[in-house]
């Protein structure tokens, strides 16, 4: 039988939430996760959301003035092993941050000042690159200048605005919306509100988004 003549279109199905990357500049386990995530999602058909937010204050809500791994000796040893070898293994460069973990505030408030924008992936991937492949600083203000122009972007009017008092306290908000979520550490991934923890479940966040929508 035909539709009425009368009958509403029906409406189209709302998009799917994309999945969620938390991650901090400092983090160096985030580091493999932003240098592939845009590639391995671009695969699947994933659309993926940066979320940048501090994990220092997540930390000190747990008693911790540093990252667990200067904290415990022997498991940061171990880390610094296992990041040249899942650095060869990704065929990424890789050099010991002479600072670790490294502030990166400034590139934080751009990041996420730019989460929906299209260079938000490169910028990223430029500054985590920065870090731990160029053992570079990242607080100053001329770094990630440089990076913004390296895109062609405008520096002055981005930093303006990555500075101004609206997006200091949404990168607070951002950081309380993590520690209330349960992220304990970086990198972190939600495919709704399921979450996965760990450069190691990339692929296990990026294959629970298909099989969502299957």
């Amino acid at each position: 039988m035909s539709a009425p003549l009368n009958a509403a279109p029906e409406a189209a199905p709302a998009p799917r939430p994309p999945l969620e990357f938390w991650f901090d500049f400092g983090s160096n386990y985030s580091y493999l996760s932003a240098l592939r995530i845009e590639a391995a999602a671009a695969r699947l058909g994933v659309p993926v959301r940066w979320q940048p937010f501090l994990l220092g204050p997540i930390f000190r809500s747990f008693g911790w003035e540093t990252s667990p791994f200067v904290l415990q000796k022997a498991k940061g040893a171990y880390v610094w092993r296992d990041m040249a070898r899942a650095c060869r293994k990704a065929g990424l460069p890789w050099q010991q941050p002479s600072v670790f973990p490294r502030a990166a505030l400034l590139a934080h408030r751009v990041a996420l000042l730019g989460a929906d924008e299209a260079w938000i992936g490169a910028f990223c991937r430029r500054v985590f690159s920065l870090n731990f492949a160029e053992d570079r600083d990242l607080e100053a203000p001329e770094t990630v200048a440089g990076v913004l122009a390296e895109l062609g972007l405008d520096p002055a009017a981005l930093l303006a605005a990555a500075t101004a008092d609206a997006n200091r306290q949404k990168l607070r908000q951002q950081t309380e919306a993590a520690a209330t979520r349960g992220i304990f550490g970086a990198p972190t991934f939600f495919v709704g509100e399921e979450m996965f923890w760990g450069n190691d479940r990339l692929d296990d966040a990026l294959e629970a988004w298909v099989a969502q929508g299957s």
